[in-house]
């Protein structure tokens, strides 16, 4: 596969930075290979592509077409994206370090889905009418678009996650502008490459790459209308500082350290078979990946034992290799933040199981890390504290049932958490106890494009996908007419 040389994409047209910043690089995790080099956008640029939404927002080539032409549109992107899934699955691959099967099965396959999914909704969208108190006056609703959208994407799913945004944002007749992280640009240039060639006009999607003054300026610009962002908690505290100036909407899915909950019941193979692949898909780098283990004290021993063979027993690898069950960390920078959080946490008294180590020999020049089991921890230790986002496993016992849902909830954060067992009322007691915005019971923590994503606390305002993205994508208008 030849290296990306991409360039911004502005009101229809691929150009250079107007600035002139240098171009940088993304790199291949597992190996130190440049992917391809990609436009820093300065200030103009981001004016351009402001003005460029703006101009489209209102322009009859997209304001004026039905909603079930803006469907055909959609969907016409989606069918792109499936013909294209091998290029887009090896191209994730290479830039973000995922599996080639979880490239394939998840990202592209999750980018098609919510594109057919947001299709469905542009015949939909609709208004209501409401009895009032006034004589002769009928009153009714209208769902609008809120404007033009900033949406600024992370570097853990970079495709599926512009596509979580992109998708129902254009459903609601918004135009964009697309900001993915500079560590892993190149699927969303593609999938911008393959939204021109779908026919949507010039102006809808517009792209801006670079780094993190970019995602600011876009913040900050008094153009934009909604932010939508997904990534660390500490940068979406800035978010919300930073569109105060002309109080934007804004939807943050943040941070989480979701607690999976073993109960006593549970069946312990299968138990450390889902959380095993619900701890260390895409290497641990998931939001709502299973980061504190509730073990039932009896079990505990016999619960991390197994957990430690599994972990001990994948294999690590460039994840173009089809054998591979583990990739590496998105960057050096990143690998060496994980190595330094099992280090402290074996510092402050936590027990190494299994791995806490940089991988060697052929996987060395990679940002590889073994996957690693922890044993002893303690609720106030910083590893069942604080978020990790890596293949990092910290086995916490307990006593009495009746102290997990606090357990589970002493933490500032809230996307996700998962309860183990074969008792309906331990699940549903738990599932209704612990405060995230999405409780997995004896499954993997993989959203839907069908049902509601976000989180309570730090994890962010607001919630992605389903019927619940209509609502952040559209503001509510009140039409009232007299008829006397």
């Amino acid at each position: 596969m030849e290296q990306t040389q991409a360039r911004l994409f502005i009101g229809g047209e691929w150009a250079d930075s107007a600035d002139g910043g240098a171009p940088f690089p993304s790199l291949d995790p597992a190996t130190g290979a440049v992917v391809g080099t990609f436009a820093e956008a300065g200030p103009a640029d981001v004016d351009a592509a402001v003005d460029a939404a703006r101009a489209a927002l209102g322009a009859p080539a997209w304001a004026g077409i039905t909603a079930a032409e803006r469907a055909r549109l959609l969907w016409r992107v989606a069918d792109l994206i499936e013909e294209h899934a091998g290029e887009l699955a090896e191209l994730e691959t290479r830039d973000q370090g995922q599996p080639l099967g979880v490239a394939r099965d998840v990202s592209v396959a999750g980018a098609a889905e919510h594109f057919r999914y947001y299709a469905g909704w542009c015949t939909k969208i609709e208004g209501a009418v409401a009895p009032v108190s006034f004589p002769d006056t009928l009153h009714y609703t209208r769902r609008e678009p809120v404007g033009v959208c900033a949406l600024i994407t992370p570097w853990n799913f970079p495709l599926m996650i512009a596509t979580w945004k992109i998708a129902p944002a254009l459903a609601c007749g918004n135009t964009v502008i697309v900001k993915p992280a500079e560590q892993t640009p190149a699927t969303t240039v593609r999938l911008v490459e393959l939204i021109e060639r779908s026919g949507i006009p010039a102006g809808v999607v517009n792209l801006l790459t670079g780094g993190p003054a970019v995602g600011r300026a876009l913040v900050e610009h008094p153009g934009v209308d909604k932010v939508s962002f997904t990534g660390s908690t500490a940068v979406g505290k800035e978010i919300v500082r930073g569109s105060a100036g002309n109080l934007k909407r804004v939807t943050l899915e943040l941070g989480g350290k979701a607690p999976s909950v073993i109960a006593a019941d549970a069946d312990i193979d299968a138990a450390v078979a889902g959380n095993l692949q619900g701890g260390l898909l895409n290497s641990g780098q998931v939001c709502a990946a299973y980061t504190r283990f509730y073990v039932d004290r009896r079990r505990v021993d016999e619960f991390t034992e197994k957990l430690a063979r599994g972990a001990a027993g994948l294999r690590l690898g460039n994840g173009l290799d089809p054998e591979t069950q583990l990739g590496p960390l998105v960057t050096a920078e990143h690998l060496a933040k994980v190595e330094g959080c099992v280090r402290r946490a074996v510092e402050e008294g936590a027990e190494l199981v299994t791995g806490g180590a940089r991988c060697d020999g052929e996987l060395a020049r990679g940002n590889f890390y073994r996957p690693t089991v922890l044993a002893g921890v303690r609720d106030g230790m910083s590893i069942a504290r604080d978020e990790v986002f890596g293949p990092v496993l910290p086995v916490l016992a307990y006593d009495d049932p009746e102290e997990l849902a606090a357990r589970a909830n002493d933490t500032e954060y809230g996307l996700a958490a998962a309860v183990w067992t074969k008792d309906l009322a331990t699940a549903h007691r738990l599932a209704a106890d612990i405060r995230a915005g999405a409780v997995f019971v004896n499954m993997l923590p993989i959203p839907d494009s069908g049902a509601p994503w976000g989180g309570f606390g730090a994890s962010g305002w607001g919630r992605e996908m389903g019927k619940y993205a209509v609502d952040v994508y559209t503001e509510v208008k009140g039409v009232w007419m007299h008829l006397g």
